[in-house]
C-alpha cells in the first residue's frame, strides 16, 4: 500500500509531541466521529477550534493539538 504522506508517520524526538498536521486530523475525523458518537461537522469545529498556525505567522507548520481535542471532546459528552 502507500504510505500516507500527512504527517501520520512522523513522530517527535521523544514520541511525545501531542501534534498533528491539520491533514491528520480530517484524516481521522469520521473515525472518531463514529467511536465517540458525535457528527462529523462537530469534531470538524473541534478541530478547527484547536488547529494552532505558525508560530509569529512564518515558523513552523499549522498543527492540531491532541490532547487539546481529546479533552473538548470528553467535556462535550
Amino acid at each position: 500500500g502507500e504510505e500516507p504522506r500527512d504527517g501520520r508517520l512522523v513522530a517527535s524526538g521523544s514520541g511525545l509531541d501531542p501534534n498533528i498536521s491539520p491533514a491528520a486530523a480530517e484524516y481521522q475525523v469520521t473515525r472518531v466521529a463514529r467511536a465517540r458518537g458525535f457528527p462529523p461537522e462537530r469534531v470538524r469545529a473541534l478541530v478547527a477550534a484547536h488547529t494552532h498556525g505558525r508560530v509569529l505567522g512564518l515558523l513552523g507548520e499549522p498543527r492540531v493539538n491532541v490532547v487539546e481535542i481529546n479533552l473538548a471532546l470528553d467535556e462535550v459528552q
